[in-house]
């Protein structure tokens, strides 16, 4: 780890990572493909030290509340946030500013700030998302190591659920010829289903490889999967999108299981409500103001 000092910490579309980099080792990571063009060795995560100074001028400076995005490239909630409490820090601004938030993490350490996300989704909206890839602890501690479980993310959901904090779940990616089968997806879409979840995003039941990301994919399969990679190459060659020979069967499920169980299942949709952020009091117009018509 190591300290930088960024900048800007809001995207165009206000999305912010906190960190450069990621400690959670997950096999398929597309956040080590060299076009985002991080140079340092990616578990040397580069934390930006004064991103909660630049939050809160960002959002001082903004004229209409918004949602706030994170966890799309580093995750919020790694080992290292429980010294840092960087994440923490900048969910107190977004709440003070009565701003929305979106956050994604694979950790159970988002239960630590459930507190600020609750106060967050009575003054404005939190959605909270999770990844799930496999049911099947053994295949998860190969897929993503240094994280919690698949059944205590859901655990966490269920607690989000219990004090009305929306959810989405990624249940991506699926690995061709690894997680990619109807009793894996079955079996998380039914739990989400059970603890209310509101949505799933999934891309076409595959998953993407590109220059850097897929180099240490090919690594994991080899330590973990012998002969694997040579299936891979075999049936994708270099393709960036690499979809699942069940794709069909597990797109069917998806949308039988959320449909069935009123879970918004295309990501347009999923996306749409992550980016709303409703008035909570609408303002008041001048006839209001003047005391309207009291019917006299």
């Amino acid at each position: 780890m190591h300290i930088i000092e960024a900048k800007s910490i809001l995207s165009a579309q206000n999305g912010m990572n906190l960190c450069r980099g990621c400690l959670h080792g997950c096999i398929y990571c597309d956040s080590r493909s060299t076009c985002y063009q991080i140079t340092h060795d990616f578990e040397d995560i580069a934390v930006k030290a004064n991103a909660p100074a630049l939050l809160e001028q960002a959002l001082r400076s903004k004229r209409r509340k918004c949602m706030i995005g994170t966890g799309s490239m580093s995750d919020p909630y790694m080992h290292c946030e429980e010294q840092l409490q960087l994440t923490r820090r900048c969910l107190e601004i977004i709440r003070n500013h009565e701003f929305g938030l979106a956050i994604q993490t694979k950790s159970d350490r988002i239960l630590r700030d459930i507190d600020l996300l609750a106060e967050i989704n009575e003054s404005a909206k939190c959605v909270v998302q999770m990844t799930l890839t496999t049911y099947d602890d053994d295949l998860c501690r190969i897929l993503e190591p240094n994280v919690c479980n698949t059944k205590r993310r859901i655990e966490v959901l269920e607690e989000m659920q219990q004090r009305g904090i929306p959810t989405i779940v990624w249940i991506t990616p699926i690995l061709p010829f690894i997680n990619d089968t109807a009793e894996n997806v079955t079996a998380i879409l039914t739990e989400c289903a059970r603890v209310g979840v509101r949505g799933i995003i999934d891309f076409g039941m595959g998953l993407t490889l590109r220059e850097g990301d897929r180099e240490y994919y090919y690594a994991a399969l080899d330590k973990h999967f012998p002969g694997m990679k040579e299936r891979y190459i075999e049936r994708y060659g270099n393709a960036y999108e690499l979809s699942s020979p069940n794709a069909k069967e597990l797109r069917g499920i998806l949308r039988r299981i959320c449909t069935d169980n009123g879970m918004m299942w295309q990501p347009d949709d999923c996306f749409a409500y992550m980016n709303e952020l409703p008035e909570k009091f609408p303002q008041m117009s001048m006839f209001d103001l003047m005391g309207g018509n009291d019917g006299s």
